[in-house]
């Protein structure tokens, strides 16, 4: 049986006792260090969740509450900056947790010698992609570290949204059966971020997908689809999130390898790079777990907004072989996803 089976890449030399790179790729070494450092010693029952965010009830409002860094490199990239992947970042990972977005906060950690210019570029970057996204920076921080102590500029955010439909999805409500769909073509916010660090030069130009998501996800709502889970897939891309929530909720999940959206140029690039494409970070997807019934008018809803047009049924939740992710290249013949240790692209969220 697959689980009973190691699916494991060995750790980098030097691992033990030491933070490696690998810690904050989203593959099992950063699962790894939260579980067994963050959520065993914050003893938190939200924590133990493992979902974009927490959930929390203040005088009868049910609220989510996330937080998350940004240390992209470059900070600026084809179709965004770390400023407005900040904002995207935030606002997206409150409606994987069925949250309005209401509010942010921001701090800047800031490296002496960075470009007053640029620090305004992001800064202004920023402010438009909260405007659009409908949240408000009501605070923050700012902290400056030595030349050399820092790379450029870190931002870390925030964010407080109103959930309004319950049941609130999370990863454990997933059930044999339901369906895996997915907003978009993945794989694109990695590799616009690999071409431009590397000055890699592509026959057609790859730009971010980053983008706020709570319009399309409110639209799925006032569908009358009541999502059992969502996750956008950043770090990790499609199969780290996959894989974690196979984890979360005991099943199996088999993906078909052919229903699986992806641009031309995008799979030129990996087929180039030697890249899987489902292990690459997508900063304006959202994947949906949705009940059998509901697969269909979910994709309907998706592909009638602009940010869901490629939407696509990409899977199904199976029982047995808990916590095991499967692609499926044809019927009958399938392959378990060996997720890495830690991560292929550093520094792309």
């Amino acid at each position: 049986m697959f689980n009973e089976m190691n699916f494991t890449c060995p750790p980098p030399p030097g691992y033990k006792g030491k933070v490696q790179m690998g810690h904050g790729g989203g593959g099992r070494m950063s699962r790894k260090l939260i579980r067994e450092l963050f959520i065993r010693e914050f003893k938190s029952a939200s924590l133990m969740e493992e979902h974009d965010g927490s959930i929390v009830t203040v005088d009868g409002v049910r609220l989510a509450f996330c937080t998350d860094g940004h240390v992209v490199s470059p900070p600026f990239f084809p179709g965004g900056d770390i400023g407005s992947l900040a904002v995207h970042g935030t606002v997206n990972d409150l409606a994987a947790c069925g949250a309005r977005p209401i509010a942010m906060s921001s701090a800047f950690v800031i490296e002496e010698g960075f470009p007053i210019a640029d620090l305004e570029r992001i800064v202004r970057s920023m402010a438009a992609a909260a405007e659009h996204a409908g949240v408000e920076i009501v605070t923050g921080d700012t902290k400056v570290v030595e030349h050399g102590k820092g790379d450029g500029v870190f931002i870390t955010t925030s964010g407080i949204g109103v959930i309004e439909h319950e049941p609130a999805p999370t990863p454990r409500n997933v059930k044999p059966g339901d369906r895996v769909v997915i907003s978009g073509p993945i794989a694109r916010h990695g590799l616009a971020i690999l071409s431009i660090r590397d000055n890699l030069m592509f026959e057609s130009d790859l730009v971010s997908d980053s983008a706020p998501l709570w319009d399309l996800v409110s639209r799925v709502y006032a569908a009358g689809i009541k999502p059992r889970c969502m996750r956008d897939p950043t770090r990790g891309g499609l199969a780290a999130a996959l894989s974690e929530i196979a984890e979360l909720s005991a099943t199996s999940i088999t993906l078909d390898d052919r229903a699986i959206p992806l641009a031309e140029a995008a799979k030129n690039a990996c087929e180039f790079l030697g890249l899987d494409p489902l292990f690459i970070a997508n900063e304006g997807l959202m994947l949906f777990f949705v009940a059998a019934d509901d697969e269909t008018l979910l994709l309907e809803t998706l592909r009638s907004h602009p940010r869901g047009t490629q939407a696509a049924a990409i899977g199904r939740v199976d029982s047995g072989d808990a916590g095991i992710l499967f692609v499926e290249a044809e019927p009958g013949g399938r392959r378990a996803i060996d997720i890495p240790a830690g991560e292929e692209l550093p520094r792309i969220c």
